[in-house]
């Protein structure tokens, strides 16, 4: 079974075109994604794992590291 971090890799390499792969312990804001896309991003990860975060819950996960942990806590 996958782990979240590739269902989270797969999630962005399939609708984001950052030209690299994904680093989950730099900070989103320097991702280079714009914030349209990146609402979109969160509302694929919401989708992928049954989860309810609203828009400016995503705010509060500064890497993918962070994003990672809360729904490997929430699914547990």
């Amino acid at each position: 079974m996958a782990t979240t971090e590739d269902r989270i890799r797969q999630i962005i390499t399939d609708n984001l075109d950052i030209g690299r792969e994904p680093d989950f312990g730099a900070r989103l804001g320097d991702s280079g994604v714009s914030s349209v896309d990146c609402l979109a991003f969160f509302k694929l990860v919401n989708e992928e794992f049954s989860l309810g975060l609203v828009a400016e819950e995503c705010r509060q996960f500064e890497t993918l590291n962070q994003l990672v942990q809360h729904i490997d806590q929430k699914t547990a």
